[in-house]
């Protein structure tokens, strides 16, 4: 019988703890977290673990082995990466030393061209890619909160290499298999699916509406669900993100009614008390995802004779939101910049893998 999977997590943030403590938790994988948050990793260490709750409820200790990537000598058989966009180069290099050949990776990272920097440590039949209808917010260092319960929670899983893709839940290697059962047991209710590229780009879309609109606001899916206006926004953006795809004739999965009944449902019924990953990034004085996200749309629809104008204001608006609130909370930009700049300061010079 085969030994059970063991798991590192690259990026322990709202949505790396949370697959790695259900992992633990629901699964019983062993799993190792590595972040370069130096404040999380001190107070993980301190405690010795992370405090999570499931929608600002039941919160308890969760123990947890974490490290910097300089500190970690560790050899999981899956990687599991949660970086903001922004910072991926940089914690791959950080990371490259670690990386080996036998090992496999996975993400589910919001926006597009994550898989693009991961191909360039690990061979295309070594990525495993998703998206995750999966919330979480993070009150500060070492401290998770889980959105939306076990039924609420869904997920695809799809090979970034196109001909294994193609032969869909059937035709899956074991490893994609293996993952498949443990990520299942760890309720995050997964499914395969043979279409990566029309995976990707449905939920660039989802968070084209939700994530960059809550943000601009800062409200939750259900204070935007609960708009008159909220149906009429999500049509309207949703329908000029499927035009841009079909110009670059990328099917994706579902249709434009499917997808605006996701998002509303989403928002309304699944997760209405959840504020996206991207308006923790505004709070926090970060740059947001927006240009892999809505900026992505834009390009897309440009590089195929198609304008996206929509997604091209929502951009530069969600971007003057980011310098309204820079000016009004200068000690909290400040204090990210700095620790941006730390991040960075660490990662070695070039250091892409083959």
């Amino acid at each position: 019988m085969a030994k059970d999977l063991t798991y590192a997590v690259i990026g322990a943030g709202g949505m790396g703890t949370q697959f790695g403590v259900l992992l633990q938790e629901f699964a019983g994988r062993h799993v190792d977290f590595i972040d370069t948050w130096q404040a999380n990793v001190d107070a993980v260490r301190e405690k010795g673990g992370y405090y999570v709750s499931q929608d600002e409820k039941d919160r308890h200790f969760v123990k947890a082995r974490i490290f910097t990537p300089e500190e970690y000598d560790g050899d999981p058989d899956v990687w599991i990466v949660f970086v903001k966009q922004v910072q991926l180069d940089i914690v791959l290099r950080r990371c490259a030393h670690l990386f080996k050949e036998h090992q496999v990776v996975f993400s589910a990272m919001n926006g597009y061209g994550h898989f693009e920097k991961i191909n360039r440590y690990f061979p295309k039949d070594h990525i495993f890619g998703g998206t995750a209808l999966i919330g979480a917010v993070v009150h500060g260092p070492g401290d998770v909160n889980f959105t939306g319960g076990a039924t609420a929670k869904a997920m695809n899983l799809c090979s970034f290499d196109p001909e294994i893709a193609a032969r869909g839940a059937q035709g899956a290697p074991e490893i994609e298999k293996r993952i498949f059962d443990d990520f299942t047991a760890a309720t995050l209710n997964p499914t395969i699916v043979d279409n990566f590229q029309g995976m990707c780009l449905a939920k660039i879309v989802f968070n084209s509406v939700l994530n960059t609109l809550c943000t601009m606001y800062q409200i939750r899916f259900g204070e935007f669900a609960a708009h008159p206006a909220s149906t009429w926004l999500t049509q309207r953006l949703v329908d000029e993100a499927y035009t841009a795809a079909e110009k670059a004739g990328i099917p994706l999965l579902g249709t434009r009614d499917s997808e605006v009944a996701t998002i509303l449902h989403t928002a309304g019924v699944a997760h209405p008390l959840h504020y996206p990953s991207m308006y923790q990034d505004l709070t926090t004085g970060r740059p947001t995802e927006v240009d892999y996200i809505n900026g992505y749309i834009a390009k897309l629809g440009r590089e195929h004779g198609y304008e996206c104008t929509l997604h091209e204001f929502v951009t530069q608006e969600l971007h003057l939101a980011e310098h309204a609130f820079a000016i009004h909370n200068p000690e909290i930009a400040a204090a990210a910049k700095a620790e941006a700049e730390a991040v960075a300061a660490v990662a070695p010079i070039g250091g892409a893998a083959a």
